[in-house]
Parts: C-alpha cells; sequence; structure tokens
C-alpha cells in the first residue's frame, strides 16, 4: 500500500527539507523512495531518521511542488527531526536499512513515535483533485501536455463540485505551474 504524505527530514546541519512523498508500507516497515540525486535522500541517510507528516491540508502538497515550502515546522519528539504543525498525525522514524538502486533507492525505515494531533474528518473530492493535480505536475518532464490536460478537465469536475478555499488557493498554483511548463516547452 502506498500513502501519500508529506517526509520532512534535516541535513547535519538541522536543516530541513519538506517533500510530498508517497510511502509504502510493507508488514511493519515504511519505505521511502526517494529520486537520486535529491535533498531528501542525502538528508535520511545522514541523520538516519525522517518524519512521515499524515497531513489533509493539500496547500503543502501543491506548495511543494511549486516552490512554496515555508511551512511551520516543530521539533520531534524522539528523533532529531522536524515535525509539520499542521499535520493531523506523525510518526517519527530510523532509518533500518538500504536497497540500492541508480533511480530510486528503498530506505526501509521503522517507526519509533507516533502521535495523533488532531481527528480525521475524511476527504472532499477536491483534496483528491489537488492531490492527483499535484502528482501530474511532478511528472511534467515525463507525460505528453496531452495527457496532462485530459487528466486536469477531470480532475477540475471535483473540484469545482467540493472544494473550499484551501483547495482553489492550491489548484490554482498547481495550474499556474503548469503554465509555466507549457510556456518553457513552446520557448524556441
Amino acid at each position: 500500500m502506498i500513502q501519500e504524505t508529506i517526509v520532512t527530514s534535516i541535513n547535519l546541519n538541522g536543516v530541513p527539507h519538506i517533500a510530498p512523498m508517497g510511502v509504502h508500507y510493507l508488514n511493519n516497515e515504511l519505505i521511502i523512495l526517494p529520486f537520486k540525486p535529491s535533498t531528501t535522500l542525502n538528508n535520511i541517510l545522514s541523520s538516519q531518521t525522517a518524519v512521515i507528516n499524515y497531513c489533509n491540508d493539500v496547500r503543502i502538497f501543491a506548495g511543494c511542488l511549486t516552490g512554496r515550502k515555508n511551512w511551520e515546522l516543530q521539533a520531534a519528539e524522539t528523533i532529531n527531526g522536524q515535525v509539520l504543525v499542521n499535520t493531523l498525525a506523525h510518526s517519527e522514524l530510523k532509518l533500518l536499512r538500504i536497497e540500492d538502486d541508480e533511480i530510486r533507492p528503498k530506505l526501509f525505515c521503522k517507526s519509533v513515535h507516533n502521535v495523533n494531533h488532531a481527528p480525521f474528518t475524511g476527504f472532499n473530492r477536491a483534496q483528491y483533485a489537488v492531490l492527483e493535480a499535484a502528482i501530474l505536475c511532478s511528472r511534467l518532464q515525463r507525460l505528453s501536455l496531452e495527457k496532462i490536460e485530459t487528466e486536469i478537465a477531470y480532475l477540475k469536475i471535483g473540484l469545482e463540485k467540493t472544494a473550499g478555499e484551501h483547495e482553489w488557493e492550491a489548484w490554482g498554483w498547481l495550474m499556474a505551474f503548469i503554465e509555466q511548463h507549457k510556456y518553457e516547452v513552446k520557448k524556441p
């Protein structure tokens, strides 16, 4: 099973990094698969820790992909790491082992501390639409513009029916990001 989460990691100087990432769950382990090269990979390898933030504020997913990474953090409770303040729950992780790969190494982690901060009250279709649009934005270099536009048109149906202020804000960031990509692709 894969859960879309926000991974926070820190470098050896304590500088935090926030990244949306699908985390795999297998038995009692959490598997993080960052691409090479990446800040998340470097940070986890050096610190041997990470935090998985379970968050329903889709602005954080969209914001991280569009250059908005100023989200409030606080110190983790049992590891040297940072937790998103605006998260429903978090898991503090320690790195167990690595399966290296040329593109995406598997970082097998165990949860050493879990905290619930607020109740999960469910997702609306707009949150799903923004999350899926964010995933499309992360793959702009690998997908055709036609595929992206088709998917966006479908996702917009649920957005228009159920979105609140946060979802519209996040959607706007993502659409501007896609438009900038289209502009860059068409440049001579």
